[in-house]
């Protein structure tokens, strides 16, 4: 061992109790130039507060949220309940509708049924009375004083009223309108009187809505005739159509109506007329096929005739 260096194992005991006393005497009595150590226990201290108070902090923050947050759902439950209420009075509502609509679709179903049987007895009717009136022949224009005393003459202001005739037999009531069609009215004095067949209210109107098309028809060159009780039958290019009703009647006409201007923005000169296949640009021209016939205003007394016997 070199001198001056002693350990524990070399160093005796009054020199060991020597350096332990002089340890304790500093601790307690330290010197001016070394300032005192702050105590490990009390920094420790000091961190552990400060952070328990940030805990506090933030704990105190996600309470008052959390309390917010508890209002805010005691007011949502209070509005869930309301609108589950609401929603219970709508689904009575709708159940009382349904209930209801199911109750006006039956009615609805029954009518429409009531309905349908009421325009086929409607229609019954009218077939039964034009039946029932096929052998009358009404006279038009006669007048109803025949036979006047007096120099004083009446002046009528309605028409005379028309007078029914009822034959015995269908026939004589055909031959009766047959001949007045070929010889035209019949006249005495200044008094037209006309002979017509006798149909019911309905068969009339239908009657008159068909020849209101007459004008029409004649303009676009379409072949037409008006068959008992009220029945239109024209002819277009060929074709023959049957219309019972008069407003099916006018879309027909509408679309002829359209097609005939087509063709004249079409056409620009006369030469391309010309060239046109027979028949086409000239519908009064055009080839009839075999067994039609038209029904011609002028002779339809004839055309009748030929009916009947064919």
């Amino acid at each position: 061992m070199p001198r001056g260096k002693t350990t524990g194992k070399t160093m005796g005991k009054p020199a060991r109790q020597l350096l332990f006393s002089e340890a304790l005497r500093q601790q307690k009595h330290p010197s001016a130039k070394d300032p005192p150590p702050l105590p490990r226990t009390s920094m420790a201290d000091d961190t552990q507060g400060a952070t328990m108070d940030r805990i506090l902090q933030e704990i105190s923050a996600v309470s008052h949220k959390l309390e917010g947050m508890d209002s805010t759902m005691e007011a949502l439950t209070v509005e869930a309940r309301s609108m589950r209420l609401d929603i219970a009075g709508f689904q009575l509502q709708i159940s009382g509708l349904d209930q209801r609509v199911a109750t006006v679709e039956t009615q609805v179903a029954s009518w429409t049924d009531r309905d349908q049987e009421l325009l086929h007895l409607r229609s019954t009717l009218t077939n039964l009375e034009d039946r029932s009136r096929g052998n009358n022949v009404r006279l038009l224009g006669f007048p109803e004083e025949g036979a006047q005393t007096g120099p004083q003459e009446t002046r009528q202001k309605w028409p005379p009223h028309p007078i029914i005739v009822c034959m015995l037999h269908h026939m004589q009531t055909c031959q009766v309108l047959q001949a007045a069609r070929t010889q035209g009215p019949l006249r005495s004095g200044n008094l037209e009187i006309r002979l017509s067949a006798d149909f019911s209210k309905e068969t009339a109107e239908r009657r008159k809505a068909f020849l209101s098309f007459r004008t029409q028809l004649r303009r676009l060159d379409v072949k037409f005739g008006l068959f008992e009780p009220a029945r239109m039958w024209i002819t277009k290019n060929g074709e023959s159509l049957n219309f019972y009703d008069p407003e099916d009647l006018r879309p027909f006409l509408e679309g002829l109506h359209d097609q005939a201007q087509s063709m004249e923005m079409s056409v620009q000169t006369p030469q391309d007329i010309r060239g046109l296949p027979s028949g086409v640009g000239h519908p009064a021209h055009a080839s009839e096929p075999e067994g039609r016939f038209t029904i011609d205003p002028q002779t339809r007394g004839r055309d009748l005739e030929r009916l009947t016997k064919s």
